[in-house]
């Protein structure tokens, strides 16, 4: 991998992570259509562990709080009120994309990579959430997230493994589904990405150490020296630190259209550049 294309990929993970729009399906995409290769799953996992940085800076104070919660509560019973609850829904949540993730790892460094398959499922995501918008009532705050929300978000969280549906836009369509508020939603999002991608992150790290070890990603896998990587993972978090507050913002006050826009046109792009031989599907 070039300089070039590590400071790219690692500008678009920083940029697109949060959004409703799948990291690693830009990934992938900009890896086919401007370097001609793809930096694979191992490469979009660890720079993710850049972005999931910033949302523990960002929200550290509310981490704090879940994490003495949970602690507490599992000492003494009559502590266990709401950050205690909590703190378990983040934690049964994030079981979800760690078993599929490790049941079908072969599959989601290889088949599910397909730009056919990616272009299609950007537009379905975004099909679900234009209609969570949209019918979605939004009246539950912040102190009204069950278990059931945190089990059916995570269950969301874990289609995410596939480029293209997008892990906060899975997160955020359920939420929305389950009558959430639309900042509510968002905020347990960041909150329940942290387990499962520091842990896919930390796991990946092996595959970039030593790339004969991630052969079931295809001949056209290309991977980053170790500073190469250290740069990109370091653009990812400084941008991701800026793009949550934004989110925060917009979402606050405006809709969630121009996301589901952006996805079905990058998506119907995606199609019809495989489709004209403009880039290979794998």
């Amino acid at each position: 991998m070039g300089w070039l294309e590590a400071v790219v990929l690692g500008i678009v993970q920083g940029l697109t992570e949060f959004l409703p729009v799948s990291s690693s399906a830009h990934l992938r995409i900009t890896s086919a259509f401007f370097f001609g290769n793809d930096a694979g799953a191992a490469f979009t996992a660890v720079t993710q562990l850049g972005t999931e940085t910033a949302v523990l800076i960002y929200f550290f104070s509310d981490i704090w709080r879940l994490l003495r919660a949970w602690f507490v509560g599992l000492a003494r019973r009559d502590e266990r009120g709401y950050d205690y609850k909590l703190a378990w829904y983040v934690i049964l949540g994030s079981i979800p994309i760690g078993v599929i993730g490790l049941l079908f790892e072969d599959a989601i460094k290889g088949p599910a990579r397909n730009l056919y398959l990616n272009g299609t499922v950007l537009i379905l995501g975004a099909l679900a959430l234009a209609a969570a918008e949209r019918y979605g009532r939004q009246r539950r705050g912040p102190d009204q997230l069950t278990l059931r929300d945190g089990l059916v978000m995570g269950g969301a969280q874990a289609l995410a493994l596939i480029p293209g549906v997008s892990r906060s836009g899975g997160t955020i369509t359920a939420g929305l589904f389950l009558g959430l508020e639309r900042s509510v939603a968002v905020r347990f999002s960041f909150l329940l990405a942290l387990p499962a991608v520091f842990a896919s992150g930390l796991t990946q790290i092996p595959d970039i150490l030593d790339p004969t070890a991630a052969d079931t990603q295809g001949a056209l896998v290309v991977f980053p020296s170790i500073p190469q990587m250290i740069v990109a993972t370091v653009i990812a978090f400084v941008l991701g630190y800026a793009s949550i507050a934004w989110l925060l913002r917009f979402v606050e006050n405006h809709t969630i259209y121009v996301f589901v826009w952006y996805r079905v046109l990058l998506g119907l792009i995606v199609l019809l550049a495989v489709s004209n031989g403009v880039v290979a599907a794998t």
